[in-house]
C-alpha cells in the first residue's frame, strides 16, 4: 500500500474518533479537538453518580437518636443477690440507717428476712440500697405512677358564666357542677356579669360572696376582680393543696379548744352564783 492510501486511512480514522467533519485537518487541530473532547468525557465522568471524586458535597445522613418514651412509668428495680459493691450503705425496711455492711451480711439478711435489695443512690461513697418487701416495693411503684400522671395529665379550665339577678336555686345548681369539677382536679373559671339593667357595682365583692357559699374547701388561681370595665367580675378556682387541707383542719381544731375553753370559764363563772342562792334559800328557812 501506498504513503498516501495509508495517511487518508489514518486521517478518516482521526476524524471518525474525534468527530470531526469534512473538511482539511492538521495535525495540531486533530490533538486539540481529541483533546477538548477527552476533557469533556473526563468532567461528565467528574459528575457523575458513580463518582468519587474529594470535593464531593453529598454527606451520609447521621443516624437519628432514639427518643425516650416520656410516656413510660417509673419504676424501681431490684438488683436480687448480685451486689456490684463489696461494702455498701444500708438502709433497712423500717428506715433505720444499717450503716456500711459487707454484701455478703446483706444477701444474709435478706435470705433471712424475705427482703429485696433496692438501689437508692449510686454516686454515693458507698452506694446507698434499701431493704424492702414486695409489698413496699408494689407501694412505691404506685405512688411513682401517680406522680407521673399528674404531671403528665394537663389542667383542664372548666367555664361557668351567670348574671348578677340569677335565681337562688339556679346559683345552688351551677356551685354544685362547680364543685364537680374540682373534684375531678379541674379549675373553673366563673364570670358574673351584670344583670338586665341592674347596677354593676361591686360584682368582684358578689362574686367572693358566692365562692364563700360552696360546701368545699377552694384555692385562687385568681382571686374575684372586675373586667370589662366593671361590667363583670372574674376568678378562677383551683382545688386546694395538701398544705391548706392541713392548715384548715389545724384552724378548725384550735377553734374547738377555744370554745371548750370558754364554755369551762362560763360554768366556772357562773357555779358560785348558784352555790349562793342555795344558802341564802337555807337561811331563810
Amino acid at each position: 500500500m501506498s504513503a498516501g492510501c495509508v495517511r487518508w486511512v489514518l486521517s478518516r480514522t482521526v476524524r471518525a474518533v474525534c468527530g470531526g467533519g469534512p473538511g482539511y485537518w492538521t495535525p495540531a487541530s486533530r490533538f486539540t479537538i481529541c483533546s477538548e473532547r477527552s476533557n469533556i468525557v473526563a468532567s461528565s465522568w467528574r459528575w457523575s453518580p458513580f463518582s468519587t471524586a474529594v470535593n464531593d458535597t453529598e454527606q451520609t445522613p447521621a443516624p437519628k437518636k432514639k427518643k425516650q418514651d416520656s410516656r413510660a412509668h417509673a419504676t424501681i428495680n431490684t438488683i436480687g443477690r448480685k451486689i456490684p459493691q463489696r461494702q455498701i450503705q444500708v438502709i433497712s425496711d423500717t428506715g433505720e440507717n444499717l450503716g456500711t455492711m459487707h454484701r455478703a451480711d446483706v444477701i444474709r439478711i435478706m435470705d433471712e428476712q424475705g427482703l429485696k435489695l433496692v438501689l437508692l443512690s449510686e454516686h454515693k461513697d458507698p452506694p446507698v440500697y434499701r431493704l424492702m418487701s414486695g409489698k413496699q416495693i408494689h407501694e412505691e411503684q404506685l405512688k411513682l405512677r401517680e406522680k407521673q400522671k399528674a404531671k403528665a395529665a394537663p389542667v383542664q379550665v372548666k367555664e361557668l358564666t351567670f348574671s348578677s339577678g340569677i335565681a337562688a336555686h339556679d346559683l345552688t345548681t351551677k356551685l354544685k357542677q362547680v364543685v364537680s369539677w374540682l373534684e375531678k382536679k379541674h379549675h373553673v373559671r366563673i364570670t358574673l356579669r351584670s344583670g338586665r339593667g341592674g347596677p354593676a357595682v361591686n360584682l368582684d365583692t358578689t362574686l367572693e360572696q358566692i365562692v364563700q357559699q360552696m360546701e368545699v374547701m377552694v384555692g385562687f388561681v385568681s382571686k374575684p376582680k372586675a373586667i370589662r370595665d366593671g361590667q363583670a367580675a372574674m376568678c378562677i378556682l383551683r382545688p386546694p393543696s395538701g398544705k391548706e387541707l392541713s392548715q384548715k383542719e389545724k384552724n378548725k381544731a384550735a377553734a374547738s379548744q377555744s370554745a371548750d375553753s370558754s364554755s369551762k370559764t362560763t360554768q366556772s363563772t357562773t357555779s358560785p352564783d348558784s352555790n349562793t342562792d342555795t344558802t341564802e334559800g337555807s337561811i331563810q328557812q
